[in-house]
């Protein structure tokens, strides 16, 4: 699917009214991660990434993609029915009893587009490299793409994982961090600082891509493509994307607070203000 940059802008601004009513119906969700990442989901959907309709499981002969920080499980949600692998009016049943829209992505109710269960944080790397070696061994030449939290990187086992990739050479995947410096109990260099996180990354024999404007659909297009020519060079290939946790929202921005709470209605009002749209597609 190949969409215009200004398709892609007008899409990411949907995915956040989305993001923004899915929660509020249910108060609950974790709007403030979900609208930081909107251009990344909208970049990968709709410009850079190989995939079929309809969705079946193996994937095989096209790219796979892993939410390993599963609880920004709307923007996932959204980005899937906008893109055709679900109806948009499922979105209406987000958390709600027996929807297969659950909190935290999840795969035995068989909704298109997932691929594992996951929000458990620190094991999507892992489950990435599996499926990118799988490949590696049926001669699949399409890749594999992974989105964690940067406070996700406090857990052990995406550090093992990182070795893991490196040591064999895991060169068909690429795993994006969301770096908003924010988690659910503040700011991460407050909670457990990463540090120099691109030196990390490089010590640990991945190539590393950075890019500073997270939130900018063309230039999120450009880093994406640039890790794809990265690849087949026997290194596993990460990009640190810098983005705003809650971005579009102005009284979401500049805080963790809205990491996992939902607006009451005056403030899905004041959001859904903000996300205006000559053409509205609201479920």
């Amino acid at each position: 699917m190949h969409k215009s940059i200004d398709e892609l802008k007008h899409i990411a601004t949907q995915v956040r009214r989305d993001i923004i009513r899915m929660v509020h119906a249910v108060n609950s969700g974790h709007p403030g991660g979900s609208l930081g990442c909107a251009e990344y989901f909208t970049a990968l959907y709709g410009r850079v990434m190989n995939y079929k309709l309809p969705f079946t499981m193996e994937g095989k002969d096209e790219d796979l993609f892993f939410l390993s920080n599963g609880h920004i499980s709307p923007v996932f949600y959204s980005t899937l029915a906008r893109f055709g692998f679900f109806p948009v009016e499922e979105l209406k049943t987000f958390r709600k009893l027996n929807s297969r829209l659950q909190g935290h992505p999840t795969t035995h109710d068989g909704l298109p587009g997932v691929r594992v269960a996951s929000g458990s944080l620190g094991q999507g790397l892992s489950v990435g490299i599996g499926a990118a070696l799988g490949k590696k061994l049926d001669g699949d030449d399409a890749l594999v793409y992974t989105l964690h939290g940067d406070g996700e990187l406090q857990e052990g086992q995406i550090w093992e994982a990182l070795m893991y990739a490196a040591a064999n050479k895991v060169d068909n995947i690429i795993s994006t961090v969301d770096y908003n410096r924010r988690q659910i109990d503040g700011d991460t260099d407050d909670v457990l600082s990463l540090g120099d996180l691109n030196a990390k990354l490089t010590a640990f024999g991945w190539t590393v891509l950075e890019e500073p404007h997270g939130n900018d659909v063309e230039a999120v297009i450009s880093i994406l493509e640039k890790a794809k020519s990265e690849t087949g060079k026997s290194k596993p290939v990460a990009i640190i994307l810098h983005t705003e946790m809650g971005f579009g929202v102005d009284y979401m921005m500049g805080t963790h607070a809205w990491h996992g709470k939902a607006p009451n209605d005056e403030q899905m009002e004041k959001a859904l203000q903000q996300l205006l749209l000559d053409e509205l597609s609201d479920y």
